[in-house]
């Protein structure tokens, strides 16, 4: 058993309130729009931070709740980097989809994300019990798929020219794991004595 359920090599995963939340993610999304476009097919936007707010909370009502999301923070310095979050058929299927976002490109590429994702993959077969994990990326994200594969995830297929971006077309990548890989994976980790 683990100590810290929500604490790995690197971050922490924590529940935040509505208002930091809203007031990090306009932040990040007004600093750099590649942060967007690596989340969502939408096109780029801005949000206030009032607007953030009043969707997070409403989001947060849902009774029984759908989404189990929470906030990354380092362990280091205690700042909030991002976010990660399971979403879909928890209780009826024992799946969920996966999102992750790390928010200020300068905290990208240092093993935050992975170190997340892990954390996020461990709620899920441990706390929550699911028997799968989904997640997509777009091809345009090396950096991400590579990330989404040390922690486990495997290609599950593609939908190929699925968005255009910068005037190319680019596929859509679906990735997933089952949770007996993720236990032979993370056997040595869970069977410390």
């Amino acid at each position: 058993m683990y100590n810290n359920l929500f604490e790995g090599e690197l971050v922490r995963l924590t529940a935040e309130e509505p208002e930091a939340m809203a007031k990090a993610y306009s932040a990040w999304a007004a600093a750099d729009s590649e942060y967007q476009r690596m989340l969502d097919t939408s096109a780029a936007s801005l949000f206030s931070v009032k607007k953030w707010k009043e969707w997070l909370e409403k989001d947060l009502e849902k009774d029984p709740p759908t989404f189990y999301g929470f906030c990354i923070r380092t362990l280091a310095d205690d700042r909030l980097i991002g976010f990660v979050g399971l979403d879909g058929n928890v209780v009826p299927h024992g799946e969920a989809f996966v999102g992750i976002g790390i928010g200020d490109r300068k905290d990208w590429s240092r093993g935050y994300g992975t170190d997340a994702m892990r954390l996020a993959l461990r709620y899920a077969f441990m706390e929550l019990n699911l028997r799968r994990v989904s997640l997509n990326a777009f091809e345009y994200n090396p950096r991400g798929l590579r990330s989404y594969e040390k922690a486990g995830f495997r290609h599950e297929g593609r939908q190929r020219q699925y968005l255009k971006r910068d005037g190319k077309r680019w596929d859509l990548v679906y990735m997933g794991i089952l949770r007996e890989e993720w236990m032979e994976m993370y056997q040595n980790e869970y069977t410390r004595t």
